[in-house]
């Protein structure tokens, strides 16, 4: 039954948390973030005089909040032993109730095959970020906040604050929070879409602004100015101490990317969440949809708004406009690689160089990512996955290379991964770390363990791929920052070192990570995000939209002055849904919005700066100095 569009399930859910929301108040406690490091702090007993010190009994920490903004801010426990810190990331203009599991105050998470699924968790109204700083909460004597860097000056009230067995999540509202178009109704910005009318003529505009041919460059996205020997295949070459990818025809070419250029933006997280939309994608459309994006869009139940979006822009032959639009942008805008995670049809379309993510080595959750290389049938199992996913692609001159994984989470965890292993079911890699260690059990030999087995999959890993595809180029995994030395040593049968660096600048990871292998080095991951409709800025921040673009120049070309840094790809192509993907992350990191309109500052300083790039490389002119404001 529905009452003006609305189930009866969801009416009683809104009336359930009308009815709490006027009952789970007590005095509110309201906080002021401004400054560099805006921290607050209470004694338990100024929150609740019947908090206990003792929380190892209960389940959650429990309490209402509304914030003004969405960015993170530290949820901190002061126990006597030490600080106990949790990453909150909200969202904005919405009362909310939390429950904060208390296991993540006392035990580092170890299920998840990279660092994005290991580090988080998703919750109806925010979600979490650990932090890693762990341990007892049995004498807990205050409870504090911290906002890092504030955007001027952020409010956020707190009440009802207390311990609970169960989890009492919610949003309180009795208005959406989405709209049809998947924007977040609390905010609002210029040019935000209010008609269906308005959007189309937004559309319309950015479609007469797109410009190919402004870029001097080859079939394949090379340098016209500079070619040395062809091969038919992308390779890698040093010329005059600094390293270039070198295209199909022979030109020097430095890889501009975009990850994540799909038909649809991360899906949106709708279940016991249905009152927040004013309205949700039909199932007809997401069924018309799921078909033409050849199974990369969303169904009803986690949908996707830009799917909805470029449906209403383009037709019921929407999904072959998009990859042509999309290619007419990227000329326009001279970016040249289609990066990791992106939609397969685009990618083989023969139109845009692209990097292919392979898989299938055998690599689970329950070994936080290290695959267990032991199994009797392991090498032929790699083998015929490389076979399946590297043969037919051995002669597409467009495909830059192969990226093998992505951000392992155990380095500088080795001990509790040989910890999980042992502690962990009957696998032939727990007896082999069992028989290792029989011969002297010590944190520097189950240390050598975890590296032996790693550098054994990557051995056998690359073997196969060159069997399969001698033509392309091993980009290796996609590491997360700083690597460890050991790591460094095992990955030197790459051709290409990838490195994903979150920051203001990669010059000291890139720097690092040369001087360890010698190999050219790609930056698979980066990008610049800000607090705005009712998005978070994600692990970069700027101050403003503006700001992205500085951020985006300062950053590239910084970077592209290293005589071995060969390719930088941002990450992503669409902003994440306002209600958060699958593991809440809800950026505003994207050259376009959810409505399908890119962000102009971006826009504008990326072409500055993909016009500068050879130059740059070569070291003929310097790159920019000014760097984004963070507050």
């Amino acid at each position: 039954m529905k009452f003006y569009g609305i189930t009866f399930a969801s009416l009683i859910i809104v009336l359930f948390l009308i009815l709490s929301a006027g009952t789970a108040l007590d005095e509110t406690i309201n906080v002021t973030f401004e400054g560099v490091d805006s921290q607050h702090k209470w004694a338990l007993s100024d929150l609740n005089p019947e908090l206990p010190s003792d929380w190892s009994s209960h389940g959650y920490l429990t309490f209402d909040m509304e914030t003004s903004t969405t960015q993170k801010f530290d949820l901190q426990l002061f126990d006597a032993n030490g600080m106990r810190r949790l990453e909150i990331w909200p969202v904005q203009g919405a009362r909310m109730r939390a429950s904060i599991p208390l296991i993540h105050f006392q035990e580092r998470n170890t299920k998840g095959l990279d660092m994005a699924s290991i580090g988080k968790v998703p919750r109806p109204g925010y979600w979490i970020h650990f932090s890693g700083e762990v341990g007892t909460i049995t004498q807990v004597d205050s409870i504090g906040v911290m906002m890092r860097q504030p955007i001027g000056t952020q409010t956020m009230e707190i009440s009802n604050v207390r311990l609970t067995m169960a989890a009492e999540d919610t949003i309180f509202t009795q208005e959406p929070l989405v709209d049809e178009f998947g924007q977040w109704i609390p905010a609002d910005w210029p040019g935000k879409a209010r008609t269906l009318e308005e959007l189309t003529s937004a559309w319309r505009e950015e479609e007469a602004s797109l410009v190919n041919n402004e870029f001097n460059v080859s079939t394949y996205g090379g340098f016209l100015d500079a070619k040395t020997t062809a091969t038919g295949f992308f390779r890698v070459e040093k010329i005059d101490d600094t390293w270039w990818f070198v295209d199909p025809e022979g030109y020097l070419f430095f890889s501009a990317g975009v990850t994540c250029m799909r038909n649809r933006c991360d899906l949106a997280r709708v279940e016991g969440r249905e009152y927040i939309y004013k309205e949700l994608p039909s199932g007809e459309i997401m069924a018309t949809a799921w078909k033409a994006g050849t199974g990369a869009t969303s169904t009803q139940d986690n949908p996707s708004f830009y799917t909805w979006n470029l449906h209403r822009r383009f037709g019921a032959d929407w999904f072959e406009k998009w990859i042509d639009h999309t290619m007419l942008r990227m000329e326009s805008w001279g970016l040249n690689t289609i990066a990791n995670w992106s939609d397969a049809a685009l990618a083989r379309s023969s139109r845009m160089p692209y990097v292919e993510n392979i898989s299938g080595w055998g690599i689970g959750p329950n070994t936080m990512g290290l695959p267990d290389v032991y199994v009797a049938d392991y090498e032929a199992k790699v083998d015929s996955a490389a076979a399946r996913q590297c043969a037919p692609l051995k002669d597409d001159p467009y495909l830059l290379g192969y990226f093998i994984g992505n951000e392992q989470p155990w380095p500088n965890r080795e001990q509790e991964l040989a910890r999980v292993i042992l502690e962990g079911e009957d696998i032939p890699m727990k007896t082999a770390l069992e028989q290792y260690l029989a011969e002297g059990d010590t944190p520097e030999r189950r240390k050598a363990f975890i590296y032996e087995t790693y550098t054994k999959f990557l051995d056998i890993v690359n073997s196969a791929i060159k069997r399969h595809d001698p033509n392309h180029l091993n980009l290796g995994i996609r590491y997360g920052g700083m690597v460890p030395e050991e790591i460094a040593k095992a990955s030197k049968g790459f051709d290409v070192f990838s490195i994903n660096v979150y920051g203001y600048d990669a010059n000291e990871k890139v720097k690092h990570a040369y001087d360890l292998t010698g190999l050219p080095v790609i930056i698979g991951e980066y990008h610049f995000g800000t607090a705005a409709r009712g998005l978070s800025p994600w692990l970069a921040q700027v101050s403003s939209l503006e700001e992205r673009g500085v951020g985006y120049r300062y950053y590239v070309e910084n970077a592209a002055a290293h005589p071995a840094l060969i390719g930088t790809h941002w990450f992503q192509w669409i902003d994440q849904p306002a209600t958060g993907r699958g593991d809440g992350e809800n950026g505003l990191i994207g050259f376009l919005d959810v409505t399908d309109l890119p962000y102009s500052d971006l826009v504008e300083a990326a072409k500055e700066t993909h016009k500068r790039l050879y130059d740059v490389h070569s070291g003929s002119i310097p790159p920019v100095s000014r760097q984004a404001e963070r507050q």
